[in-house]
């Protein structure tokens, strides 16, 4: 019993680094890896704990580099991403044979898309519309009470999902990654979380990317419906294959980004692109 309470203890801390941090990962937002300079300071506490002997120092970098890929989640829901995304780098550490570090960016980008689905649809659309809709109609009347409300309502459920987002994310990793070992399963549980991951790539290029072309003669040939037919949406697949190729070649983003803008405008002029 004593042992669990000093558990208990240890951990706390923990989870106030994930709610507390969890509040800034937008702060450094940039436009090629979005949030992860923001996941990387909510978890960089719990790496230094974890590598804090001066020989694990390699592993460390190794730790920061890894959390520095590509990252993007709505805030209150990144807590449970960084108590699991923890509780697996803990796992490795005590584990380095047998678990994958791959997985903890695999398990990243898995859950990106589905708790960014459920946070935004849950904060940005019910909670701050109903808390600011409240706050507006109170201060059209001249109460004070409208600004406030409004931001303890948003705040509240804020504040819940963040913490015990955080503190569910880490049991929850530190008890079912202990389980997937002994039986086995971590291969499958990657496996599954590198398609999905995928997914949500593909998904992202296909939404996010809106590159189509004008291009058609006559009123039967138009291209871009010959296209979609082959493969829907395969100009925005090509943009982004194409980007991943400079980048493989090692050309900087500064370069890529003009590249895309002085392109862009360029082929839209042209009429090949729209």
């Amino acid at each position: 019993m004593k042992k669990e309470l000093k558990e208990k203890d240890k951990n706390k801390w923990k989870y106030r680094k994930f709610f507390w941090r969890s509040w800034a990962i937008q702060a450094s937002w940039n436009y090629e890896r979005q949030m992860n300079m923001g996941f990387l300071y909510g978890i960089a506490p719990i790496l230094d704990n974890i590598y804090k002997n001066p020989k694990d120092s390699e592993l460390k970098k190794q730790a920061y580099k890894r959390h520095m890929e590509f990252y993007n989640c709505t805030p209150q829901t990144s807590a449970f991403v960084l108590g699991l995304t923890a509780a697996m780098e803990e796992k490795y550490y005590e584990d380095k044979d047998n678990f994958n570090p791959e997985s903890i960016n695999a398990m990243k980008t898995s859950l990106m898309g589905p708790l960014s689905g459920i946070g935004d649809s849950f904060f940005q659309g019910t909670i701050r519309v109903l808390a600011f809709g409240l706050g507006i109609n109170l201060a059209q009347q001249g109460n004070i009470l409208g600004p406030i409300l409004a931001m303890i309502i948003s705040f509240i459920p804020s504040y819940l999902v963040t913490y015990y987002g955080g503190k569910i994310g880490y049991l929850m990793g530190t008890k079912y990654l202990t389980k997937l070992y002994k039986e086995n399963l971590m291969d499958k549980v990657m496996y599954i979380c590198s398609v999905v991951g995928l997914m949500v790539i593909g998904s992202m290029m296909a939404s996010m990317i809106g590159i189509t072309t004008p291009i058609k003669f006559g009123k039967t040939f138009v291209l871009q419906d010959i296209l979609n037919g082959i493969v829907p949406q395969i100009i925005p697949l090509s943009v982004t294959f194409s980007l991943y190729w400079l980048l493989k070649k090692k050309v900087s983003t500064g370069w890529m980004l003009t590249i895309c803008i002085v392109g862009g405008i360029i082929l839209s002029l042209l009429g090949i692109f729209k």
